[in-house]
């Protein structure tokens, strides 16, 4: 099976709709499938429900869909770097499910795993046990979590062979193999690819298993979401 397709577009073919659920790795900037975000917005796809840790920032990453008005809820634990993103949760044109950091990893394992909730003290007390069941575990609180399992998950990796086995780079690991295993389909944008067997066993990431369509983007532009320079003295 030819998992290999000639452009971002291409592999998004037919799988994106309005009303999905979806899920996008990445941390910020770091590790976000750049092509495949460009692709999906120019699907027009509307009424989108995205899981990731943020948003991207204006102008790059996911802000560029909230700029388009194609996302209606996200699903996140941080979203402090984007302006247009504050403006539209405060006007009420953006839904927001609030998530600790790692019960939104977790959330994504768990669906990737087969296992459709789980039990964590994360957040009992707060706004992010609301409306959600509590039970009690050797004295303590817990609440219960529902596992997200996205019908499309759109994955950066640094390298694949054929078959699409894959290996991350670094931090740009981050959410990306938890989204890939959650995602009912996986599609994966990679820098590089090599034949089957190149990548040693060793050095596998993730298995091919778990990926469906992927897209070789060699020069990513990596945006940079933060620079900070030290001034020394007498400069």
């Amino acid at each position: 099976m030819n998992k290999i397709f000639p452009s971002a577009a291409a592999a998004l073919d037919g799988l994106i709709r309005d009303g999905q659920l979806l899920a996008v790795g990445g941390f910020g900037l770091c590790g976000i499938p750049e092509a495949l975000i460009d692709a999906l917005r120019d699907t027009g796809a509307k009424d989108l429900t995205v899981i990731s840790n943020n948003a991207g920032v204006d102008g790059l990453g996911l802000g560029k869909l909230l700029e388009t008005r194609q996302i209606k809820k996200m699903i996140s634990s941080y979203v402090g770097e984007n302006k247009e993103f504050e403006r539209q949760y405060l006007a009420g044109e953006l839904e927001l499910e609030f998530t600790p950091q790692g019960t939104l990893a977790e959330k994504l394992r768990a669906g990737g795993a087969g296992i459709p909730a789980f039990f964590t003290q994360t957040g009992v007390g707060t706004i992010v046990a609301d409306g959600k069941e509590l039970r009690e575990f050797d004295g303590k609180t817990y609440v219960m979590e529902r596992a997200l399992t996205p019908d499309v998950s759109l994955v950066k990796a640094y390298m694949a062979d054929k078959s699409g086995n894959l290996r991350f780079r670094l931090t740009s690991r981050n959410f990306n193999p938890a989204a890939a295993t959650a995602g009912k389909v996986c599609v994966v944008e990679v820098e590089k690819i090599v034949e089957n067997g190149e990548i040693a066993p060793d050095d596998v990431h993730l298995p091919g298993i778990y990926v469906h369509r992927m897209v070789l983007n060699a020069h990513p532009a990596k945006n940079i979401e933060k620079r900070t320079v030290t001034v020394r003295a007498g400069e």
